[in-house]
């Protein structure tokens, strides 16, 4: 993960904003993602920063990736299934186990509202496949 300081071209705000790679933001800003939280401009460039250096063995990031790493170790990845895979289980359909996986909004919203429990993930997930 990388965090940027983005400042909106058109309001002059700046905004912190968080991605998978640097890759990813000029992939995003491209494609016209990348907006303004107060406007919603897409005129957006990155803002001089300072470079942030974690005290050693203080950086809470790795400490949170850690948890979520030994969290998941017990869950299944069930990639963009798992708006489907958590009704599946909820209705008795298949058999319930711990997944993880991605969904939309939408999907979570529609989840909670039937009174499917789902949360959040702290960080991203690189997916099985996906892993060297």
């Amino acid at each position: 993960m990388i965090v940027f300081d983005l400042q909106c071209r058109d309001g002059g705000e700046t905004f912190e904003a968080w991605f998978r790679s640097s890759a990813d933001y000029d992939e995003q800003r491209a494609a016209g993602l990348v907006q303004c939280p107060v406007c919603q401009s897409a005129n957006i460039a990155k803002a001089p920063m300072a470079p942030r250096v974690p005290k050693k063995g203080s950086d809470p990031i790795a400490r949170i990736a850690a948890l979520q790493t030994e969290l998941l170790k017990e869950s299944r990845w069930v990639g963009d299934q798992f708006a489907d895979t958590a009704r599946a289980m909820h209705v008795g359909d298949i058999e319930p186990e711990q997944v993880h996986g991605n969904a939309t909004i939408e999907q979570a919203k529609s989840l909670i509202d039937d009174g499917i429990s789902v949360a959040p993930l702290p960080l991203p997930v690189t997916p099985p496949s996906q892993i060297n």
